[in-house]
């Protein structure tokens, strides 16, 4: 007589982490609707940079938790820059006039190349330099990510430019608008100047509702122009990557000279330009996107070392806070030659 056998299940090894990353975005959000000046994905970065230094939670973030934290950072955050590109409407974008488009792509570019030069003047390690610049100059976290999707920098490489980004972006809620009046921007001029210079599009939002609903249009009409330029960038950097690893070692595995994720945004993006897209389809898109950032930005939070940060991270801050006052002063110069 045979015995019955039973197959037994194994566990899925990154739920537990991705249970949290749900958790802490539920956190996030209701930090933001309890606040709403705290934009949802920077608070659900700082969630994940207060967890990651409390002791008792050490264990757990690099043991049972570290495969679904990794996986939201990873994974998730690719699946939101698709999403992303669904909020890109080019015919909006063409609305802002080739002068306004032409300032906006000059900021990025010279911003990230200030930046990337000024990260390897004070030799940051490894990929620091290329996603700082990235960073700053693009759409903050969520350019960090997309790009580490191409260079596969280390997790610490990675959490730290995330940290300075949401840092900077931060900051600018609040010292923006008490430039606004002092600098003698109208009310389009500020949100101007605030789309083509603050970092994710979370802290756009909350910096330029200030001053009214048309300030806010622009703003965010002006920033979507800069995550336009996410894809050529992030292509760029495949290829280089690319050309690097194949006069390294031939033999290794190449990274595709355009990401699939990146390949997705451009669709989605396309699809947002010319398809009537109903009300409920970009909202439901919007609000999953926003879901995924906020788990993939909690799981990257929790890979930063504040102790590490403070003791060896100085060259990485004194980057970041270069950065900002550069791209503030290139935005505020676009917005100037925008009105004459």
């Amino acid at each position: 007589m045979s015995t019955p056998s039973f197959s037994v299940r194994r566990p899925v090894p990154w739920l537990p982490g991705l249970v949290v990353c749900a958790g802490a975005a539920a956190v996030a959000w209701a930090v933001h609707w309890l606040i709403p000046a705290i934009p949802l994905l920077t608070a659900a970065v700082v969630l994940g940079i207060v967890v990651g230094q409390v002791p008792v939670a050490r264990p757990a973030v690099v043991g049972p938790l570290a495969p679904g934290l990794s996986l939201s950072a990873k994974r998730l955050m690719r699946v939101g820059v698709v999403l992303l590109g669904l909020k890109l409407s080019l015919g909006d974008i063409a609305g802002l006039g080739w002068v306004t488009i032409a300032s906006t792509v000059a900021v990025v570019l010279i911003s990230f190349a200030g930046t990337f030069w000024i990260g390897r003047l004070f030799r940051l390690p490894g990929h620091q330099p290329l996603l700082i610049a990235t960073g700053f100059s693009i759409c903050g976290a969520s350019a960090i990510g997309a790009m580490s999707g191409v260079v596969k920098p280390k997790d610490e490489e990675a959490a730290t430019p995330v940290a300075l980004v949401t840092l900077c972006g931060t900051l600018a809620i609040f010292v923006l608008p008490l430039l606004w009046h002092p600098l003698g921007l109208d009310a389009a001029q500020f949100g101007h100047w605030v789309g083509a210079g603050v970092h994710d599009v979370g802290q756009v939002v909350a910096t330029a509702q200030i001053a009214g609903a048309g300030a806010l249009a622009v703003a965010v009409v002006v920033k979507l122009t800069r995550v336009l330029m996410l894809a050529p960038m992030v292509a760029i950097a495949s290829v280089v990557e690319r050309r690097r690893q194949v006069e390294g070692d031939p033999a290794a595995k190449r990274p595709p000279i355009v990401p699939l994720f990146v390949a997705g945004f451009i669709v989605a993006a396309l699809v947002r330009t010319f398809l009537p897209l109903p009300a409920v389809v970009t909202d439901g898109a919007d609000t999953l996107q926003t879901v995924l950032l906020a788990m993939a930005l909690f799981g990257l939070g929790t890979a930063v070392r504040l102790r590490t940060l403070v003791g060896t991270g100085w060259r990485a801050l004194v980057t970041g806070l270069i950065s900002w006052l550069l791209i503030a002063v290139l935005a505020l110069g676009a917005v100037w030659l925008s009105a004459r």
